[in-house]
């Protein structure tokens, strides 16, 4: 994709902003893999500790914008 970017005469700084999205967007996505696969297990292995909520729901906006941004 970055290399037919590149054929088309698009610019260094256009394909460098292609590569970045592309970047944010897939830690966006991986946050949010995570984040799913914890809200998962943590009732089916009752796993629970002060300030769980608060660390999954910076995780959640995390990933949101992440993903936000990648677009």
């Amino acid at each position: 994709m970055i290399r037919d970017a590149a054929a088309k005469g698009m610019s260094y700084k256009e394909v460098n902003k292609m590569k970045k999205l592309g970047l944010t967007k897939n830690l966006g996505m991986i946050l949010l893999g995570i984040w799913l696969i914890m809200t998962g297990l943590i009732p089916l292995l009752h796993f629970n500790f002060q300030g769980l909520s608060l660390i999954m729901a910076i995780s959640a906006i995390a990933a949101g914008v992440l993903i936000l941004l990648g677009r």
